[in-house]
């Protein structure tokens, strides 16, 4: 490799691209290429960089095998910045099994972190945590070893693993100091916020506070009979009845939650299940019948019982009854939610996390927009959306290694 690509590489491992695109700007052989994408995306243009990458991987002959995968793992960390969730993973599965049987150690470890943070944003946590149990973070770069420590924050945190998430967020932070990328330092602390910032809301005999994550954690391990709104489910010691495909028995529950210790008239648990203004005897029946539902489904957690002038839950094993909600409750709250994390996402890679169809996403996004909410840029299928507002750089790429002939 000459003199110039070798600097440029360095340039961009020390997150310092300008000075990488002085070296190679104007060159157009395949390792040039390679490191101009990278820099690109760096800069935040990830229309170029992905178009400079792909001339790359075909520039780079066919004895060029690990470039061209350095290559795609370039291209698939541009997809996951951008929230490209319909990126083909085969493509980078198959590139990081190049990279293993080549001995690039640290690329394929890269490759296999991305895959896992990808799992995470699509809420598949237990293939993340198996990808990551392959992956020896000893022999990496201090900014591969941060980007690993990441994925296992992540992970942690959407499990409520609060001590494990500090934890990794503290190996994380020493890991991208030690690199000196700021765009690096810049996302671990980012991510470090959510632990100072409240997670959800607490509701319990009719007073409500906001819990910090590790708070959250608490409340679930304390024994306390939890109707989680969070994630339409109900939860005690350790048994948990999903309702998340049930919408009318998970309001009956959360309803009979926040009136607890006392009852909830029929016209109330109504209005609740039912979204009725006023509550007829065709409203009642059903009434009657849906709580013979929810009776069903809570017989080993809870009794709900019938009063003069509504019904009361009972729980079997706890003595006191909380809700748990989102800070924002309202009818988008889940996509506000995957908006949250600062990056620009596309309607589809947002209907790839949530699990809902493309249009729906796209009515969210609308509403969302006509309120003031969320903004986008980009047109067609590069159109992207986020909270504003529109930082001026993505996340930065972390591919150090310099992209030689293989």
């Amino acid at each position: 490799m000459d003199s110039l690509i070798t600097a440029a590489a360095h340039s961009l491992a020390a997150g310092d691209p300008l000075s990488a695109l002085k070296r190679i700007a104007l060159r157009n052989d395949a390792p040039a290429l390679a490191l101009r994408g990278i820099a690109m995306a760096q800069l935040g243009d990830l229309v170029r960089a992905k178009d400079l990458l792909k001339r790359a991987a075909r520039a780079f002959g066919p004895k060029d095998a690990v470039a061209r995968a350095r290559c795609v793992v370039a291209e698939a960390e541009i997809a996951l910045v951008s929230r490209d969730l319909a990126w083909p993973v085969k493509a980078l599965d198959a590139a990081r099994g190049v990279l293993e049987r080549r001995g690039d150690r640290a690329n394929a470890a890269h490759a296999g972190c991305l895959m896992a943070r990808r799992l995470l944003l699509i809420g598949r946590l237990d293939e993340a945590v198996r990808l990551l149990a392959d992956i020896d973070p000893a022999p990496l770069t201090p900014a591969l070893r941060a980007s690993y420590e990441l994925a296992a924050a992540g992970i942690a945190i959407r499990r409520l693993q609060t001590e494990m998430a500090r934890t990794a967020l503290a190996r994380a932070e020493h890991e991208a100091r030690i690199a000196g990328i700021p765009g690096l330092i810049a996302e671990v602390e980012s991510l470090s916020l959510l632990m100072t910032e409240p997670a959800a809301r607490f509701i319990a005999r009719g007073e409500e506070r906001h819990l910090l994550l590790e708070e959250v954690e608490a409340l679930l391990a304390s024994g306390a009979f939890v109707v989680d709104a969070c994630r339409n489910l109900v939860r005690n010691k350790g048994t948990v009845v999903s309702l998340a495909t049930r919408p009318v028995l998970f309001a009956l529950a959360r309803a009979l939650a926040e009136g607890w210790p006392g009852d909830v008239s029929r016209d109330l648990l109504v209005k609740r299940a039912f979204r009725a203004k006023q509550a007829d005897e065709s409203h009642r029946a059903r009434l009657r019948v849906e709580i013979g539902r929810l009776r069903a489904e809570l017989r080993t957690l809870a009794k709900v019982t019938a009063t003069d002038r509504g019904f009361a839950l009972s729980p079997s094993h706890a003595g006191e009854v909380v809700v748990l909600v989102p800070n924002a409750e309202e009818q988008n709250a889940a996509v506000l939610a995957l908006l949250a994390d600062g990056e620009a996402w596309s309607s589809s890679a947002l209907a790839i996390a949530l699990g809902i169809s493309a249009r729906s996403v796209q009515r969210a996004l609308e509403q969302l927009w006509r309120a003031g909410k969320v903004q986008s840029f980009g047109r067609g299928r590069a159109r992207r959306w986020m909270t504003p507002p529109i930082p001026g750089f993505p996340t930065t790429l972390l591919l150090p290694a310099p992209l030689h002939s293989g």
